[in-house]
C-alpha cells in the first residue's frame, strides 16, 4: 500500500489530529470512505458499460500468468 508501514501511518494520523481535531477527524474518515466507495462504484459503472474492458482484464490475467508459468525456463 504505497509502502507506508505502520510508524508511517501513526504519523499521518497524529498530524491529522492536530490539523482537524478529535471531533472533525470521524467526519473527515467517513466523507473520504463515501468518496472512495463512490468512486469504486463509478469504475464499475463504466467497466459494464465499456465494450472490451472485461477481455483485456482477463487477457491481462493470462499474459500474468503465462509469465508466472515461464519465470523459471527464463533463468
Amino acid at each position: 500500500m504505497f509502502g507506508l508501514g505502520t510508524p508511517e501511518l501513526v504519523v499521518i494520523l497524529g498530524i491529522a489530529f492536530l490539523v482537524f481535531g478529535g471531533k472533525k477527524l470521524p467526519e473527515l474518515g467517513s466523507g473520504l470512505g463515501k468518496a472512495i466507495s463512490s468512486f469504486k462504484k463509478g469504475l464499475h459503472e463504466v467497466e459494464e458499460s465499456v465494450p472490451g474492458v472485461k477481455e483485456v482484464a482477463s487477457l491481462k490475467e493470462e499474459v500474468g500468468k503465462v509469465k508466472e508459468l515461464a519465470s523459471p525456463f527464463s533463468k
